[in-house]
């Protein structure tokens, strides 16, 4: 039956009315994830640390409400009835380093919205530092908001998922999460122990025999969201393996999450990079980094960071 996956498409499941909760929803891919869960009729729970970007996302959240609750586009959808349940979106100021925060907002949620059906554990940071260069407040932030994060939202909302025996969890990783690179050993510190975290869990749904609850992981490749801006592997190969665009990364990560797919790599060759790692020697390694140019590839990153950093102080007058 698992193999029939590979030569028919699933069906796509629905999650109209279903309660969904997305850490950094202010950011780029947050407020795609939100726009699409919105298109699907899903209730949107919306978490930042920045008031102003959440705000944002929710107003286009409620203009795809307006837009699919116009005649036209029921007309266009054959709906002729009006749904029971109207789609609302609920914003939240809430620092997911902080599991205070974390667990104070999720109760808040449960009192205002419900039970959430589907958690999106989205957010994350990278501090552009070399190791030796990095603060170690730096350092602990990353690994709290990527991977620490995951255990608190986790913990909150999981126990009324095995109680209804229902809800889906994602965890949205990186390619740098199964194999790594020089210099960002903090943010790649972090995503092996968010997909670590996230394939542990997995096993223990499965363990529980809980089959309502399911789990999607999600490891895209480097994603033109600005966040590594400056990253570069080698020229002659970069034609071949251009950053992601971020609508392409959310599109085929949502195919995933409503097909129960367990896990998705974006694009395909990551799945056979990863398995190449696995596979062969350290050096080999080394060598195929070394020919692809991604030996260095965060270089010029941590270069436009500490530059930038650098102007910064200068006008500050520090």
């Amino acid at each position: 039956m698992a193999g029939l996956k590979w030569l028919v498409r699933p069906k796509e499941k629905s999650v109209a009315g279903q309660v969904c909760v997305i850490t950094g929803a202010g950011g780029q891919l947050g407020r795609l994830f939100a726009k699409e869960f919105a298109r699907r009729r899903a209730i949107l729970v919306l978490w930042d640390i920045n008031s102003q970007s959440n705000e944002e996302t929710a107003d286009m959240v409620r203009q795809i409400y307006r837009e699919l609750d116009s005649p036209v586009a029921k007309e266009e959808a054959g709906v002729e009835e009006v749904l029971p349940i109207r789609p609302q979106v609920y914003t939240y100021v809430c620092d997911v380093g902080k599991r205070e925060s974390v667990y104070s907002t999720a109760e808040k949620v449960r009192r205002e919205v419900g039970e959430v059906d589907l958690l999106i554990n989205n957010a994350g940071v990278v501090s552009g530092h070399h190791l030796l260069e990095c603060p170690d407040e730096l350092i602990e932030r990353t690994m709290v908001v990527n991977c620490h994060a995951h255990f608190w939202t986790t913990k909150a909302f999981l126990p009324k998922m095995l109680e209804m025996n229902h809800g889906h969890i994602v965890t949205v990783a990186s390619s740098l999460g199964l194999f790594s690179t020089a210099g960002v050993e903090d943010y790649c510190a972090s995503k092996f122990g968010a997909i670590g975290f996230h394939e542990s869990l997995s096993h223990e749904i499965k363990a529980s025999e809980k089959d309502g609850i399911k789990m999607t992981l999600v490891c895209p490749y480097l994603v033109d969201t600005g966040m590594f801006r400056g990253c570069r592997i080698r020229k002659e190969i970069e034609p071949f393996m251009p950053p992601l665009k971020p609508e392409f990364c959310v599109k085929q990560a949502m195919r995933a999450i409503l097909t129960d797919q367990p896990m998705v790599c974006t694009p395909r060759i990551v799945y056979m990079v990863n398995l190449m790692k696995s596979i062969l020697p350290f050096e080999a390694i080394v060598c195929m980094y070394r020919f692809l140019g991604a030996d260095k590839c965060m270089y010029p990153f941590l270069a436009q960071r500490k530059e930038a950093m650098n102007n910064n102080e200068t006008k500050n007058g520090i």
